[in-house]
C-alpha cells in the first residue's frame, strides 16, 4: 500500500475517533441523541470503509467501497452542519471537525472519481489492444494460392 493511502487510513481513523469523542459529548436530549447515533455510524463508517476499499479484492471492489467511504464521510459532514446550524453545539470542536469532514470527503471524492478514470482507461487500453491489426508478415486468407 502507497505512503498517501497509509496516511489516509490514519485520518480517516483519526476522524473516526474524534467523531466518537465529539458524540460523547452531544446534549442526553431526543435531537441529541439521535444526531450522535447517526453522526457516530456516519464518521466511523468512514474511516472502516476507506479501510475495506484499500483491502479490496478487485479494481471495482475497491471503487465500491471507496464510494461508500465517500457517502458516509458527506453524510457526517450533514449531520455536523446540522449540529452547528440548530444550536446544539457551535463551538471550536464542532467546527474543526465539519472542516475535517468536509477536507476528508474531498479528497475521498477526488479518489473515486480518479480510480473510476483509471478503470475506464484500462478498459479502453484493453480494447485498443484487441482491434490491433494483423502483421503485414502474415498472409491473410485472401492471399492463399
Amino acid at each position: 500500500m502507497s505512503t498517501i493511502a497509509d496516511e489516509l487510513r490514519q485520518r480517516t481513523f483519526n476522524y473516526a475517533l474524534r467523531v466518537l469523542a465529539f458524540c460523547r459529548q452531544l446534549p442526553d436530549t431526543l435531537e441529541g441523541r439521535e444526531i450522535a447515533k447517526q453522526l457516530l455510524r456516519a464518521g466511523m463508517g468512514t474511516s472502516s470503509n476507506y479501510w475495506s476499499a484499500c483491502r479490496g479484492r478487485s479494481p471495482d471492489d475497491f471503487i465500491a467501497k471507496l464510494g461508500v467511504a465517500e457517502d458516509e464521510a458527506a453524510e457526517s459532514v450533514m449531520w455536523l452542519m446540522l449540529t452547528i446550524r440548530s444550536g446544539i453545539r457551535q463551538d471550536a470542536t464542532a467546527k474543526e471537525l465539519l472542516q475535517e469532514g468536509r477536507e476528508i470527503t474531498a479528497i475521498l471524492s477526488t479518489s473515486h472519481k480518479t480510480a473510476k478514470e483509471n478503470r475506464r482507461r484500462k478498459k479502453a487500453q484493453a480494447k485498443q489492444i484487441t482491434k490491433l491489426p494483423t502483421s503485414p508478415l502474415t498472409k491473410s486468407t485472401g492471399d492463399l494460392p
